[in-house]
């Protein structure tokens, strides 16, 4: 296919699904006055878009979405999330919140609630196993780990509008039944990489299989995902020399790592009116382009952490110097994909602080 061609495609695609959130807005019966409305702005808008547009989660407003999946895979969704993968369980939710949360998501789009059959699908676990191979693991990952990144286009090639999500992942397989994930797999989503399998040749047993073998997920699920919050969110040394000495310390063992000081500032500055900032709490933002963009690309949301931060304080005649705790921010974000990342931070500031203060 020629270049040009390819990106004509390329632009369409990304046009259709853009068209297709944006009919959303006005084809759907959304009360904006409504509980549900409310309850949406308050847990949920902040990642999935005031009008499910998406961002850091996935858009909710596609048609083809709402169309396939229904009100209980939404519930379960909100209730128990997606362990590792961005969406957090909302337990302290009532189940009429869950609801109203439900059916506010319902309205984004006038599609109807599809109805599904209760029955188990029955297949071969072992034929799916071999045909996942051959259709869904380039997209979904050889062990359904789901794609790399998040909903935002930081993380994301900018003309896919959702990223194929986690099918071992314990909180997708509670939410969906045999029935609605073979929907998905017979036919497709529209405007989205994930084509119909029937249109591609593959018989009703085939997909059966294919379900079976995603079911299959539930025997590992349970041990797929492993967060623990540290049992310190701050990091915290006492140096042994002055104030200043620290200070210059500090900027040494920057880099010493390689890396480079990207701005320098007293607590409180630009925050309460100069000359009233601490004036014995520096903070020294660090770090480089690739460190950035590497966690940028795991997590947008590591935009809170990155540049690195570290604070030198002199509290009753002691030094001391403090750091977040990067360990924190794979359990912090939901997102198992953050975990090497977080480790060779929690490295570099160990490093670094070790350093400055021997």
């Amino acid at each position: 296919m020629k270049p040009a061609l390819v990106l004509l495609c390329v632009v369409v695609l990304s046009l259709s699904a853009c068209a297709q959130v944006e009919r959303a807005e006005t084809t759907s019966d959304r009360d904006e006055d409504a509980t549900g409305a409310r309850l949406y702005a308050q847990h949920c808008s902040a990642c999935h878009g005031n009008y499910g547009r998406g961002g850091v989660g996935v858009p909710l407003a596609l048609e083809d979405f709402l169309g396939s999946v229904n009100n209980q895979y939404i519930s379960r969704t909100i209730r128990l999330g997606r362990p590792g993968r961005v969406m957090p369980p909302f337990p302290r939710l009532t189940d009429q919140e869950v609801q109203e949360i439900t059916e506010y998501v319902r309205s984004f789009h006038w599609a109807d609630e599809p109805i599904f059959s209760s029955e188990p699908v029955e297949g071969d676990p072992e034929l799916g196993a071999k045909l996942f191979i051959a259709f869904c693991a380039r997209c979904h990952g050889a062990n359904g780990e789901g794609g790399a990144g998040t909903g935002v286009s930081f993380s994301r090639p900018t003309f896919i509008p959702i990223l194929a999500p986690a099918l071992n992942n314990a909180g997708y397989l509670a939410s969906a039944t045999d029935q609605v994930i073979k929907r998905s797999l017979t036919l497709g989503r529209e405007r989205t990489p994930m084509r119909s399998l029937s249109a591609m040749g593959l018989r009703e047993q085939n997909i059966n299989d294919l379900v079976s073998y995603i079911r299959s997920f539930e025997t590992l699920s349970a041990d797929r995902v492993v967060m623990k919050r540290p049992a310190n969110a701050v990091l915290v040394r006492q140096s042994p020399y002055s104030y200043e000495q620290t200070i210059e310390n500090i900027k040494q063992a920057v880099a010493n790592n390689g890396l480079s000081v990207v701005r320098e500032e007293l607590l409180g500055e630009g925050i309460v009116d100069p000359g009233e900032g601490e004036r014995k709490q520096h903070v020294i933002y660090f770090g480089s382009l690739q460190m950035i963009s590497d966690g940028l690309a795991h997590d947008p949301r590591m935009g809170l952490f990155l540049p690195g931060k570290i604070t030198i304080v002199e509290h009753a005649g002691k030094i001391k110097v403090l750091a977040s705790n990067p360990e924190q921010y794979t359990t912090l974000f939901n997102n198992i994909a953050l975990s090497d990342f977080a480790t060779m931070l929690h490295e570099i500031y160990q490093t670094i602080l070790a350093e400055a203060t021997s």
